[in-house]
């Protein structure tokens, strides 16, 4: 059963690795535990089919003066859209795609020159599929910014895990990472696993997108280990149940990824994929086998 099991995250894990974030209704982050959204900007690095003037002019005219963006290049020649903002990753994507032109997020980076990125592509039963990206912006604070789709609407537990291990699926991923010994509690608590990053909370279309910032996660000690999504609510050690000072009392695991080191702004000049060879614009329009979805429907991350 474990190697059944293994087979199956695997597979999907190929699956949801192609080269996009999809653009759906974006639902926002429970804010619960002290943790708040992050309002600091981000530069995001998008490759955009574009051919022409025009093109890059709808590009352009989709992104200015949106709340959130503080400022758009676009280079029609190299395809690309380098976007300045407050807003999720899949928020961006969606105002680019809105425009007719398919857009792949390649690269993130801080203001500021970052410390390392890593990213966690999360694959469960069903249709539960997500990227999660991890920036660390300074010594002190890292950027997570995610997109999960296929989740039953409302809260839902996010945590690091110990282990980057998926022999049996995400039952082995370990216990929260937890290197300083602590009861778990929220995101914005003293006294709490590292590897707690609270809830988030998914809108009526499955969809929960999230960007937040973390004063105690480490791009550079979270590299290898695991990133778990749950099936309830995170309690962040506030509740009467036994399980609430250890998990948050947040149910059973229903998604899980390895988190990778993957590509800051500028470090990601590939159009083929390595997987196979075909172009990043080939591989985000194959249909996922068995998922009767196309992987331009499906959130992933292009390493």
């Amino acid at each position: 059963m474990a190697a059944a099991g293994s087979g199956r995250v695997a597979s999907a894990l190929r699956r949801v690795g192609s080269c996009l974030l999809n653009s759906v209704s974006i639902a926002q982050v429970k804010t619960s535990g002290d943790k708040m959204e992050s309002e600091r900007p981000t530069k995001l690095e998008f490759a955009v089919q574009m051919t022409c003037d025009s093109c890059a002019q709808r590009v352009r005219a989709a992104l200015e003066g949106q709340p959130g963006v503080r400022s758009v290049s676009v280079d029609v020649g190299r395809e690309e859209v380098l976007v300045e903002s407050a807003l999720t990753s899949a928020e961006v994507q969606a105002l680019i795609e809105s425009t007719g032109r398919r857009a792949v997020l390649k690269g993130i980076g801080g203001s500021e020159q970052d410390l390392g990125a890593a990213v966690a592509m999360l694959a469960g039963a069903g249709q539960i599929q997500g990227v999660v990206r991890f920036l660390q912006l300074s010594e002190e604070r890292c950027l997570i910014d995610g997109t999960i789709d296929g989740l039953e609407p409302g809260l839902h537990g996010l945590h690091v895990h110990s282990l980057g291990d998926l022999t049996q699926d995400c039952s082995s991923c370990g216990d929260h990472y937890n290197p300083l010994g602590r009861r778990h509690g929220g995101p914005g608590d003293a006294e709490r696993h590292v590897g707690d990053l609270g809830n988030v909370v998914a809108g009526p279309s499955g969809r929960a997108s999230f960007r937040l910032e973390d004063n105690q996660l480490k791009v550079w000690d979270v590299i290898g280990r695991s990133l778990v999504v749950d099936a309830g609510e995170d309690d962040l050690g506030r509740g009467r149940h036994p399980l609430s000072t250890q998990t948050g009392n947040s149910g059973e695991r229903l998604a899980c990824g390895i988190i990778a080191r993957s590509a800051g702004l500028f470090q990601n000049p590939k159009q083929i994929c390595a997987c196979d060879g075909v172009t990043l614009w080939e591989e985000r329009d194959r249909p996922i086998a068995g998922k009767g979805r196309s992987k331009a429907e499906t959130p992933a991350a292009h390493l």
